[in-house]
């Protein structure tokens, strides 16, 4: 899964220019929660990464790709780890990063820097981790290599919100309907329709995400490519498939309308509603179903030693 040099490069860019010009509306467009809320979506994330039934303590650890802070932050402020480093290749992504330490009252170390070469000394952290970012990397091999090298003897590697191939395919039909219900929905809450619409804030949005949504995977990519990597006790997970369904449709309505004319009990539905909805996938879909049929997958394993 490693791009040729000119393609890397290429790659590289595009996810710099993309992720800059989604850093000043990001947490806005997700819904980013630094709340309890937000506390309990982050830590049990982590925990079914890590196939855990209670999270321990990291010490020392590592995000990659960490955007705005979400997930990191959130395990900070939950005290699942201590000292916390974030990384990422876009400068907007850490500077929105570091205002949301600052105003949380957060002690966050940043550095702007690739995932397939870190600039951290051998064995630095207890755990590697990142959110919806292994899918953007063009060299995944390489990069879970470098994560290894910087993993303290038996640190973990946790990544979660990874798109699955099957699950990817499978949420283009909620948004497919949603898009054609529109006009009705719009109508039905008085909301006007968007400058620009669609999931992003311009055009050249739009085109960059072709490009830097590198992979959709299966759980065998995933497992096969950390195997191969060197790590021990690779475990991948799947969750998320009726609300991710939910999710999609709703996401899909509000892309077509102004931001501000959305209805604050839309919003409070449509939240509400996920949360729902994960309980069921959680309580019902994901002990019985294979992790493929998922839309996100979850991964993580363990440096030898």
């Amino acid at each position: 899964m490693a791009s040729s040099p000119v393609q890397t490069d290429f790659i590289r860019d595009a996810n710099v220019r993309y992720h800059d010009l989604a850093a000043e509306h990001y947490d806005a467009k997700w819904g980013i929660d630094y709340s309890r809320a937000g506390q309990a979506q982050v830590t049990s994330k982590l925990k079914k990464a890590l196939g855990l039934r209670q999270l321990g303590h990291f010490p020392a650890a590592l995000e990659v790709g960490a955007g705005t802070g979400y997930f990191g932050l959130n395990l900070v402020r939950s005290d699942t780890i201590g000292e916390y480093t974030a990384t990422d290749i876009s400068p907007g992504m850490i500077g929105a990063l570091q205002a949301s330490a600052a105003r949380l009252g957060v002690s966050a170390q940043s550095e702007c820097s690739e995932a397939a070469d870190l600039p951290f000394a051998d064995h630095s952290f207890d755990l590697v981790f990142g959110h919806a970012v292994l899918h953007h990397l063009p060299d995944l091999e390489g990069s879970l290599r470098e994560f290894l090298r910087v993993l303290k003897p038996g640190g973990a590697i946790a990544f979660c919100g990874e798109p699955s191939h099957y699950g990817d395919r499978v949420a283009t039909i909620p948004k497919r309907a949603a898009y054609r219900a529109a006009p009705a929905w719009r109508a039905l809450v008085g909301a006007g329709p968007a400058i620009h619409e669609g999931f992003h804030h311009g055009p050249e949005e739009d085109q960059l995400e072709r490009v830097v949504d590198v992979h959709a995977f299966t759980p065998g990519m995933l497992r096969d490519a950390a195997g191969g990597a060197g790590f021990g006790r690779v475990q991948v997970r799947g969750e998320e498939l009726a609300a991710s369904m939910f999710g999609w449709a709703n996401r899909a309505l509000e892309a077509t309308a102004e931001p501000s004319e959305v209805p604050w009990l839309w919003r409070q539905y449509a939240f509400r509603g996920y949360l729902a909805f994960q309980a069921l996938d959680r309580a019902l879909l994901e002990p019985r179903l294979p992790p493929a049929v998922f839309y996100n997958l979850l991964v993580s394993g363990r440096a030898p030693g």
